[in-house]
């Protein structure tokens, strides 16, 4: 039998967990199976065997629902959730933040601290800075969590600063968080299939799922999610500002639907990199449920297949195929919830 060193030992067990390897290992193999084009179609095809004869509304806590456009399908599920974000009087954590002035950076920061000016009050009585510090101080009290985090995104010397966008979420009632994601047929100018968003009332998050049963029923999948959007609502999402919040406003203008909503926004996607990046393989959604939260998800459909799932759903008129899908959209709004706590745990 070989000798080897634990170095050795080490780079051959490393080795042997990619599938390029020249003997990989079992694990390896399976997770090369698990990602292959033949291993979603097999699976496909499962799913249309399994819920062979089965219709729509045999989907648990599913029910039609009606929009000025017309019925669409809604499919509600709560659960038990502790989400809390303890308040830590941030607009008086902004008043120390002096970068939050027109031309004031880190240097100039700690210049003006180490003469003494250690808040944006105290400038006021600063020869050049009392103008623009008198009206912060004025205008402070008054401003919306939307026009806070506006002023913090131009301020992004340092990590604090980028940290301040997530301590400032202890200004949002709880209930305004709209964690979200939707599913598509493509990456552009094509319908959505499915818009999920969850929310936090007392200890119970409830995730609503709007699923476009046809490819005509996309106005209403819309409508029915922009329902649950009110002024002091905040979307959550990871990669939403990129993606899916301009994808849902394309659609509206494809489908001639008036939207008129300029909502504050939170992309967990740029806090996860942020302040997980170097402990991570990488920061993908999936990755984070699993190094942080110990979730593993079981039958996940990848979201590259799922329009090829859902096309299968409408040609085999079988429901297995979006089963999936489904539940990997609920997964998705649901971990956000969790994610936004532990920032908030993170920078505080």
């Amino acid at each position: 039998m070989t000798d080897y060193s634990e170095h050795e030992m080490y780079l051959k067990k490393m080795l042997s967990n990619s599938i390029g390897s020249l003997n990989p290992s079992q694990e390896a193999k399976n997770r090369a199976r698990k990602l292959s084009y033949s291993y979603f179609e097999d699976y496909k095809q499962k799913l249309i065997c399994d819920y062979e004869g089965k219709e729509l509304s045999d989907i648990p806590n599913s029910k039609v629902t009606s929009t000025s456009y017309g019925d669409t399908l809604k499919i509600t599920h709560k659960e038990k959730v502790n989400f809390k974000i303890s308040d830590n009087d941030f607009k008086n954590q902004m008043n120390s933040n002096l970068k939050l002035l027109p031309k004031i950076g880190v240097k100039t920061e700690q210049n003006l601290k180490n003469k003494g000016y250690s808040t944006i009050e105290s400038l006021q009585n600063h020869d050049k800075y009392c103008d623009v510090a008198s009206k912060f101080v004025n205008q402070v009290d008054d401003l919306s969590f939307g026009e806070i985090i506006e002023l913090l995104d131009k301020n992004k010397y340092t990590k604090k600063c980028r940290d301040n966008v997530v301590r400032a979420i202890s200004m949002v009632d709880k209930e305004d968080f709209k964690f979200m994601d939707i599913e598509t047929l493509g990456l552009s100018n094509v319908p959505i299939i499915l818009i999920g968003v969850a929310e936090i009332k007392g200890d119970t998050i409830t995730s609503s799922q709007y699923f476009l049963r046809d490819i005509y029923e996309e106005p209403a999948v819309i409508e029915a999610y922009l329902s649950h959007l009110t002024e002091e609502s905040v979307h959550v999402t990871f990669n939403g500002k990129s993606f899916d919040v301009p994808y849902i406003r394309n659609r509206c203008l494809s489908n001639r639907i008036d939207l008129d909503f300029r909502l504050p926004h939170l992309d967990l996607m740029y806090f996860a990199k942020n302040l997980w990046g170097d402990e991570l393989p990488n920061c993908q959604l999936q990755t984070i449920e699993k190094e942080l939260f110990g979730i593993e998800r079981e039958g996940d459909v990848p979201g590259q297949h799922i329009p090829n799932y859902y096309r299968t759903y409408l040609s085999e008129e079988n429901i297995g195929p979006i089963v999936p899908i489904i539940e990997h959209n609920r997964q998705d709004i649901i971990s956000l919830a969790s994610f936004l706590e532990k920032m908030y745990e993170d920078v505080n």
